[in-house]
């Protein structure tokens, strides 16, 4: 069982300003509600500790993560695997005569029981969290 989302923004800003926050990891983890901290480990490389109010789930995951596929500034894919699920996220950004449109999309893999169950339940909030902190960033 895969939770899949996607969602489209409509952002009132240039494309390279919003690439400038989608492109940085840690500001795309960092409104992730379930996300409790965050470590860079290389150029395209991090770490995310994750803390998934799941029963039987009470410690925090280590979920490393990658960007595997960067186009600036108009794309970036990344993976994240750890023990308990994989995450894969991508963001497109295309200009529009307002400013840009940002299409997201995540799969969540869950290897854990009642992993894959959350994400469908949560995926939209966690993506609300993304605009919003996109446009508190951008102050649009």
């Amino acid at each position: 069982m895969t939770a899949r989302v996607e969602r489209v923004f409509e952002i009132p800003a240039a494309p390279t300003d919003v690439w400038a926050v989608i492109a940085d990891p840690e500001k795309r983890a960092r409104p992730i509600s379930v996300v409790k901290g965050f470590e860079t480990t290389g150029d395209r490389t991090a770490v995310w500790h994750v803390l998934l109010p799941i029963p039987g789930l009470n410690r925090s995951i280590r979920v490393e993560t990658e960007d595997i596929d960067v186009d600036a500034p108009s794309y970036v894919r990344f993976v994240g695997r750890s023990k308990v699920m994989d995450v894969q996220g991508e963001h497109r950004l295309e200009a529009t005569d307002t400013g840009t449109r940002l299409t997201n999309r995540f799969t969540v893999d869950g290897r854990f029981p009642g992993v894959e169950r959350y994400f469908k339940r949560k995926l939209d909030t966690e993506l609300a969290n993304l605009e919003a902190a996109i446009r508190e960033e951008l102050d649009v």
